[in-house]
Parts: structure tokens; sequence; C-alpha cells
């Protein structure tokens, strides 16, 4: 009888194991073919609040935007070290550098120590970076990505940080401070010497498919949607794709994008200007997220660095009865304002960003994805 149950035992036992070592390899390959986080984009609409959303969301008639296609939804707290309403700078640091810092000051501590961003962290593991904005780049939120200064206004010190960090690809505003600069250094040349490509328009870069490219068509900020501006920032951000695409030959890469005027019409408590940026925003968020789906690895990660304005949207006949409703446009403040702002992730890792997070979690994040921490 024991001899009969050892001879009964040993075929179920390897049968079981057999079971379990075929579990464990199948686990093993679905683990090991999930793709991982190669590539970045962040984008940020500057002073765009779910107020800004929903009012462009109204414009279009409720034809969803591309941002609505983010799988995973957060909001993030935006204060900064030293108040309750941030500024661009302070937000900016926080969401480049994952440090809380005071208003005015661009990738630093309170204390003024310097906290490596991003981009940098990219920028040492040898892999390509591009910035593209509406603004100068030498304003708070880029300069933030790539400079460590202990006040934004400091924009000519901001841009030498271009030349020192390397960044493949910088499309925006702010031409003079590269080359009308109080010390009378042509930052320009000095570019064109490590073989940066110069430009002032996306049509000279039309062909250039690879290397560094610096494209900044105006002396300071670009046109806005509303003064006539075209399809920029959805171009720019595709060119900025193609281009970091070819240099990172499938090692991954790291852009930022900022719609910058978003805010500025915050600040002027224009609606039909925060309906035109805030749209021409999606438009290259659609860009980039159709660039994730034929790109596994790609994280796109949309956020803003605050609200400006204080928008509301309020009846606009104030009867609820009828079957249509009129909707206006109230702001309480030309400043920013303190409430949460909402995150819209999508692609490989964007299951990461749904809850409710501080600004500085989102770099943080994205520095664990990549393996940098």
């Amino acid at each position: 009888m024991q001899n009969r149950n050892k001879k009964t035992f040993k075929p179920l036992t390897a049968l079981l194991i057999g079971v379990l070592l075929i579990g464990a390899l199948i686990g093993v390959n679905r683990i090991d073919t999930t793709p991982k986080v190669k590539n970045i984009i962040f984008m940020i609409g500057d002073g765009m609040g779910i107020a800004q959303v929903t009012a462009t969301q109204l414009a279009q008639g409720y034809e969803p935007l591309a941002l609505e296609r983010a799988n995973y939804v957060g909001l993030q707290k935006t204060y900064s070290a030293n108040s309750r309403v941030t500024d661009s700078a302070a937000a900016g640091s926080a969401l480049s550098t994952g440090h809380k810092t005071n208003n005015g000051m661009i990738g630093v501590t309170p204390d003024s120590l310097p906290k490596t961003n991003i981009l940098e962290h990219f920028e040492q593991a040898g892999k390509p970076t591009g910035i593209v904005v509406t603004y100068p780049v030498t304003n708070a939120t880029p300069a933030a990505f790539v400079a460590h200064v202990p006040h934004r206004n400091m924009e000519d010190e901001i841009a030498t940080y271009y030349l020192e960090n390397e960044v493949d690809v910088v499309f925006g505003g702010g031409s003079r401070r590269f080359d009308q600069r109080a010390d009378s250094v042509n930052l320009f040349a000095a570019l064109s010497q490590k073989n940066y490509t110069i430009a002032k328009s996306l049509s000279e870069i039309a062909e250039v498919k690879s290397g560094n490219v610096i494209m900044l068509p105006t002396e300071g900020s670009m046109s806005s949607r509303l003064d006539g501006r075209d399809e920029y920032l959805p171009e720019a951000t595709a060119k900025a794709l193609e281009i970091l695409t070819n240099n990172a030959d499938g090692d991954g890469f790291f852009l930022m994008v900022e719609s910058s005027m978003i805010d500025g019409y915050g600040h002027q408590n224009n609606i039909e200007g925060i309906i035109k940026e805030t749209k021409d925003f999606d438009n290259a968020i659609e860009v980039a997220f159709d660039y994730a789906d034929k790109h596994p690895g790609t994280l796109v990660v949309v956020t803003a660095d605050h609200s400006t304005g204080g928008l509301t949207i309020v009846n606009g006949n104030r009867r609820f009865d009828l079957n249509d409703h009129l909707v206006d446009y109230a702001f309480t403040t030309g400043g920013h304002t303190g409430e949460m702002v909402p995150i819209f992730a999508y692609g490989t890792g964007a299951e990461n960003f749904t809850g409710v997070f501080e600004n500085t979690d989102l770099p943080r994040i994205m520095r664990r994805l990549m393996g940098f921490e």
C-alpha cells in the first residue's frame, strides 16, 4: 500500500510542478513583453483649469476634445512653498524638479539650492530632449526645465542654460535673449558652433529630420491664435517628435510642450482668447496621443501649472425651465487662483496618474518609470 501511494503521488506531483512552472514562465514572458516607458511627452497648459477646459467643450458643442481620450485622469495641488497661490516659476519648478519652491524662483529650493529637473535626468542618461512653447523660451515654465536661478526675471542668464544643457529641440519665442543681450554675447553663434540648426520658422526646417535645432521666430512672445497665429503648436509638436524620435533611435526622449497663452488671456479675462488657445493646445495633445498610439512605450501627461482668472461658467438667462441655456463667463480675478488643476494621462504608464497628487509628485513618478531613481 505504501509503495502504491508513492507511485501514484509522483506523477501528480510532477504534473503540478509542471503546471506551476508553465504558469510562472507565462507570467515572466508577460512581464518581459509589456512595453516600458521610454518616451515622455509632458504637456502644460499655462493657466488651464477645469473651467477653461469646460469652456472649450461648450464652444464646440460638446464635440469631444482630444484630451478626453485620456484613459486616466487625476488632480494636482498647485500651491508653492511660500504661497497658497502659485506663480508659473514655482509651479514649473515643482513640475520639473519634484521640489516646492518660492514664487519667482526657477529650479532651486527656497534656500537657492539647485535641483536636477526631469529634462536634465534625460540629458544625463544620454537621451534627447526638447521644449516647444509659444512664449519666450526663457519664460518661467520652459525656464524651469532648463535653468537654476533665484528669479524668473533673469532671462539673459536663463538663455545660457540652453547652451549648457544642449537641449536637442527648442521651439518658441524670445530670440532677443540670444542675440540682443546686455553682455553682447551672441548665443546663436555659440549654438551654431555646437552644430545647431538656427531657424526663424518651421518652414525653414521642413527638411531637417534629426540633429540639434533651435527655432525662435520672434524677439518676444509669438502672436496668439486670436491675433492670427497659424497652427504652430500642433505642427511644432509634430516636428519636435519627428526630430527627437530620430535622435533617440529607439532609446527614448523627453519633450515638454507648453500652451503659454491660455494664461495671458486669463489675466486679461478674455474668454475668446482662452478658448482659442485651449483648442490649439488640444490639437497639439491630439498629435501627442496619436504618436503614443503608434509608439508603444510613450507616456503623455497633460496638466496645468495653475488656473488663471477665476473663470466661472454661469447660466446666461437664469431660467432653468428652458430647453436650452445660454451661458455667461464670469471672472473673479485678473491673477492666478489656488484650486487644484486636472491631469490627463495617456499611453504607457498612464495608470500611475490617477488620484490626487502634489504637483511635485508628477516628475517623481516620471523618474521612477524611467528608472532614474
